[in-house]
């Protein structure tokens, strides 16, 4: 098998152990300050190895289980999570669900064919949005919105949808729509674009539970999840709670800096009900895991226990607002114990927010062994649990 640097990988049967080198949290080692450039978070993948289409049942796809105090691996199946969990565990789920954010229509001076990816609402039909083609398209420009390549039938020359209000940082346009209605009239389901096969039933790149519009992209962790897994989980004990990040822009792209620190994340508006800090209050005072389903919800968790520290507060409570925290190698884990996580794309923050949690060295070679073993990646791929 693959390995990396310091290391060595055994292979027993179904299971891999990293033998040396492991690094658990709050070992002198975890602690030191390392200077890390984004291509230290590089890998290979195989082209054929990215998932295309979501796999039936959602929890039939793979799991491979890694403790990073020990470096073990085990190869699993997604509905056997529940073997890794413990009566009193709470396992955290982001409700965010996705919009059909991609709308296709043409421009009404030239006639252009424009697409726009809605990323996040600022105000009442005002929002921001990557648009392609985009860099001749200025601030007072017009569109008219098509579906399925048809101008709908009450349109005329001069009328439009979209307004085009001002051009930001990277390629992010501030536009207004006329009607917020349009969305779901005319947009499509906002697939990644490593994703070319088309999705038959929209709701697959839903989760079971997604009950807050508003994301661009899924929160891919939690697509795994059935209802009857999620019943399981109460017959076991094991708590459910859930808040809401909506998924932007920083989850479809990679990192260009060479200096992590020089990246600007961008913001994700986010909700923490009371309901939810108090499950996770008593959860921490009680010495119970908390597990976070999804790097989204880990954001949210470690981005609301780090303001509750700068404000000098001991408990969680209800807060919503935009979440920036970029968690990379060095990060104090507050919140969270475990995690569930699909995998990630070479050199993005969120490979970069696991590495930070199970050590990159560590991640690296479960992704080695990952590929050696041929499971599939990204957003409608198998998943991997973290404890």
């Amino acid at each position: 098998m693959a390995a990396t640097a310091g290391k060595r990988i055994t292979r027993f049967k179904s299971e891999y152990i990293l033998v040396k080198g492991n690094l658990s949290r709050g070992s002198p080692a975890v602690r030191r300050a390392v200077t890390l450039r984004t291509s230290d978070f590089d890998y290979h993948l195989p082209y054929d190895l990215i998932a295309q289409t979501p796999i039936e049942p959602r929890d039939a796809s793979r799991l491979l289980v890694l403790d990073r105090g020990t470096g073990r691996l085990q190869h699993k199946h997604f509905h056997q999570i529940i073997e890794y969990l413990r009566a009193g565990d709470v396992m955290v789920f982001n409700q965010s669900r996705v919009i059909p954010a991609r709308l296709r229509g043409r421009r009404t001076d030239t006639g252009g064919k424009v697409e726009f990816l809605l990323l996040k609402r600022e105000s009442s039909g005002v929002w921001q949005a990557l648009a392609r083609p985009g860099r001749r398209l200025k601030a007072g420009a017009t569109v008219t919105l098509e579906q399925a390549g048809q101008i709908r039938a009450e349109s005329t020359p001069a009328a439009f949808d979209v307004e085009v209000l001002e051009s930001g940082q990277d390629g992010i346009k501030t536009i207004r729509l006329l009607n917020e209605d349009d969305i779901d009239r005319f947009g499509v389901m906002p697939l990644p674009p490593y994703i070319h096969d088309r999705l038959e039933d929209p709701e697959r790149y839903q989760t079971v539970y997604a009950h807050q519009p508003g994301s661009a992209a899924a929160p891919t962790a939690g697509l795994h999840f059935t209802q009857d897994l999620l019943d399981g989980l109460a017959s076991h004990e094991v708590e459910s709670t859930f808040l809401t990040l909506h998924v932007g822009l920083d989850t479809f792209r990679p990192v260009q800096e060479e200096d992590p620190s020089q990246h600007r994340i961008h913001t994700e508006y986010y909700e923490l009900s009371q309901e939810t800090a108090d499950v996770l209050n008593r959860a921490r005072s009680e010495g119970r895991r908390i597990i976070a389903v999804g790097t989204t919800s880990v954001r949210v968790l470690e981005h609301t226990a780090q303001e509750m520290e700068l404000q000098g507060r001991e408990q969680l409570a209800q807060c919503q607002g935009q979440a920036d925290i970029f968690i990379t190698p060095g990060h104090r884990f507050r919140m969270v114990d475990a995690m569930v996580t699909n995998f990630h794309l070479p050199r993005s923050t969120l490979l970069m927010l696991v590495s930070a949690f199970a050590n990159r060295e560590t991640i690296l070679a479960a992704y080695q062994v990952a590929i050696g073993e041929r499971y599939r990646f990204y957003s409608f791929g198998d998943a991997m649990l973290i404890i």
